[in-house]
């Protein structure tokens, strides 16, 4: 039986369609880009270049009027000998410590009662709170005169008690304990808060199974509560560390009256001066706004500095 020849078939034609618009261009969202603009601009003329001109000016000798001359590394290994900048780095590092680990402990133990507390719970947050939005100048007029020698609260509550009086703002650690004080009261109310926000996020099934397991208060505190927290604790350290080594209105506005030779001496034998303290006086008692520039860059590495040893402190201890 013959078989009909195979016809071989043409290929299928594949049509493809046709092409689609082309992809929208970075201009073509000019609007979205206008819109966020500002921020970035406003960023860039009062935040980028100045940080990048403070830079520049670390590296040359200006006064603000005449010409710049350029020092080249002068000024940083000037600064390396300075003993008024290492005298201001140790005021500022024994103040930041006398305020910011007896501020943490209040802010937490605050923040626990306020967790508790079942009544007037917003009353208390707000009454914490006040200080950090109360004017931090007149709150320093406020403890100078706490602080006073002759009339100050401070001294009449040790006369009561049969102790002598004390020269809080002429002495070296009477400055530094004011000072300490006067942060303390400000900042442990805000924490306190941001610890409270980090309370409330933990689950109360494990104070229930801790209290089923026998655990006391506080058991509880040092194996539930202290360990969850412990990234809140280590962001209200950082925080604490930054803010309290950049300390400039307390010291400045306390301690004003009791030098006459500068606004920013930090007070009898630069006893309150903290680091931002000298940079003032460097730039704009002195007139020297290279030096103060490199002074500024000084503060920015010590700063990061503790941050660092901070934050590897927390996490190890995390760790373990």
């Amino acid at each position: 039986m013959a078989t009909a020849p195979v016809i071989d078939t043409p290929p299928a034609t594949v049509t493809t369609a046709p092409a689609g618009p082309a992809r929208k261009g970075i201009l073509s969202h000019w609007r979205l880009y206008a819109a966020i603009s500002p921020f970035y601009l406003l960023f860039l003329a009062f935040g980028l270049i100045p940080v990048g001109f403070s830079l520049y000016l670390s590296f040359h000798r200006w006064d603000g009027l005449g010409s710049m001359e350029f020092a080249g590394l002068s000024q940083y290994r000037y600064l390396l000998s300075d003993s008024q900048f290492w005298g201001s780095i140790g005021n500022t590092v024994v103040i930041w410590a006398l305020a910011t680990f007896p501020m943490i402990f209040l802010a937490m133990v605050t923040a626990v009662l306020l967790n508790s507390a079942v009544r007037f719970k917003n009353v208390y947050r707000f009454a914490y709170f006040l200080p950090n939005v109360t004017s931090i100048v007149a709150v320093a007029i406020i403890f100078g005169s706490v602080f006073s020698t002759n009339f100050g609260l401070v001294n009449a509550l040790l006369q009561a008690v049969g102790l002598d009086q004390v020269a809080w703002l002429n002495s070296p650690w009477g400055i530094k304990v004011a000072i300490a004080t006067l942060m303390t009261w400000q900042w442990t109310g805000y924490n306190a808060i941001i610890f409270l926000a980090g309370l409330q996020t933990i689950p109360s099934e494990l104070y229930e199974a801790a209290r089923m397991d026998g655990a006391g208060p506080v058991q509880t505190f040092f194996r539930v509560t202290l360990p969850l927290m412990r990234p809140v604790l280590l962001f209200v350290l950082v925080i604490s560390t930054v803010t309290g080594l950049q300390s400039f209105s307390e010291p400045q506005v306390l301690l004003q009256t009791t030098d006459n030779n500068s606004s920013f001496a930090g007070g009898p034998g630069h006893a309150g001066q903290t680091m931002v303290l000298y940079f003032f006086q460097q730039t704009f008692d002195n007139n020297d706004f290279g030096y103060g520039a490199a002074v500024a860059w000084g503060i920015f590495l010590v700063v990061v500095l503790f941050s660092i040893i901070n934050w590897r402190l927390v996490q190890r201890r995390g760790e373990e």
